[in-house]
């Protein structure tokens, strides 16, 4: 088994245990086994054969969990199902979904062999196009996602809990919508967090949720999984020798084409699995979440809140880091000052502690965008223009003088839509 110092040799997919309402995926890393389980409520039974040929797929990008754990020089997978749709989509998950992590370990992955696997065979479903499940963070993507829906779609929540418990701004934010939930709750293998000699950083893990929506979808009838990914998450922080590092990969549209080819292969056309947010703008889910003011009181995107420990999950935001300043900053053009702070419990705008931080969202700052949920610079810096113009955010002095130095604004509107889009006409008002 590789240490902090070295990489391990090998990374085994040993096999996909599929039960009624779970799965568990059993890994091996140099020899050493690690399995994770996934318990689903009201999803239906998994055995179908749709639901068994997602279920392989989420488990070949759930073993990234625990291959990142020693970066092996070669994974194995052994007599595990797959198809080239499937294969392609590990292989760029495993390469781009872990650029972050392999940066910030100082690795090179792209030695990476992959070896064994079977054929998968295709299980054809028949799912009903008009009812879908939508993953839902508790964030402004997924609460304007799921408002932007058709009234009289059959829309019901999907939303992914630790086994430590469910996430307290989550929920409150799900209750508001009003619709029914799917749950699923994700049991790490214990030796990730517990053993200090393993490797850590940062996974694709909304891909695996995609897929764990996918199965959820199929098990239960359901046509379709409607994303909350926009159009800036295809936007890498930074491009080192050549390759793009993207910490929102899994949320990137080449990452959208990926999983829902390999959705394809596995189950047909009947399950379409795309972001009702591709072509759109982070600007423009803030002018929309700001007309729903039933969810200020109770949304959070706050980090903090979702740690993996609950005695360590945040009550409120904390007002410091890049992503309560990001929201800070794509609101503030459309809610009164006032209104914005109550929501948050201060302003991390006008904080002289927030300078630095700001500076690098609007594309100014010494470092590349945070390795963070966050819009892109050029969002980031319209955001702050339209700030700066608002009666209420005149006199900060700090934010006018940042304005003026991005200089004025670029052509393009920022709320028209951008770029391609894969969303079914008939999933829309």
């Amino acid at each position: 088994m590789g240490t902090m110092s070295g990489r391990a040799r090998r990374f085994a997919y040993v096999g996909l245990d599929v039960g009624e309402d779970s799965l568990t995926g059993h890994y091996e890393l140099d020899g050493r086994p690690f399995r994770e389980t996934v318990t689903f409520e009201g999803a239906g039974s998994l055995r179908s054969a749709p639901a068994r040929a997602l279920a392989q797929v989420w488990s070949l990008l759930a073993g990234l969990s625990y291959y990142k754990a020693g970066a092996a020089r070669s994974v194995e997978l052994g007599d595990t199902p797959v198809g080239p749709a499937g294969r392609a989509l590990l292989e760029a998950a495993l390469r781009d979904g872990l650029g972050e992590y392999a940066l910030g370990q100082g690795l090179d992955l792209s030695d990476v062999t992959f070896a064994g696997g079977r054929p998968a065979t295709p299980a054809p479903a028949t799912l009903d196009p008009e009812r879908v499940l939508v993953p839902f963070g508790g964030g402004i993507d997924s609460v304007v996602s799921v408002e932007s829906l058709r009234g009289d779609l059959d829309a019901s929540l999907f939303v992914v809990s630790p086994a430590s418990g469910p996430f307290a701004a989550l929920e409150a934010t799900a209750a508001v919508t009003g619709r029914p939930i799917v749950r699923a709750t994700r049991r790490l293998d214990p030796a990730l967090t517990g053993d200090a000699t393993l490797r850590r950083g940062h996974v694709p893990v909304t891909a695996m949720v995609t897929l764990l929506a996918a199965t959820a979808a199929a098990a239960s009838g359901r046509g379709g999984v409607v994303m909350s990914n926009e159009h800036s998450a295809s936007e890498p922080n930074l491009v080192v020798d050549g390759r793009a590092v993207n910490h929102q990969w899994s949320k990137s549209w080449a990452a959208e084409q990926l999983i829902a080819a390999a959705v394809e292969e596995a189950v047909g056309a009947d399950l379409v699995v795309a972001s009702l947010l591709r072509d759109r703008s982070e600007l423009w889910v803030a002018q929309r979440f700001a007309a729903l003011p039933a969810y200020h009181p109770v949304f959070r995107s706050c980090n903090r809140a979702f740690a993996q420990d609950p005695a360590r999950r945040a009550t409120s935001w904390c007002g410091e880091c890049d992503k309560c300043l990001f929201v800070n900053l794509v609101l503030a053009p459309f809610l009164p000052r006032d209104a914005l702070a109550a929501i948050f419990g201060s302003e991390p705008l006008a904080s002289p502690a927030r300078r630095d931080q700001l500076r690098t969202l609007v594309g100014r700052g010494a470092t590349p965008k945070p390795f963070e949920c966050v819009g892109d610079p050029a969002e980031s810096a319209e955001a702050l223009r339209r700030v700066v113009a608002t009666p209420a955010w005149a006199g900060e002095a700090h934010l006018r003088a940042l304005a003026d130095e991005l200089g004025p604004s670029a052509s393009d509107d920022p709320f028209a839509p951008q770029g391609p889009s894969r969303v079914p006409a008939h999933w829309l008002r």
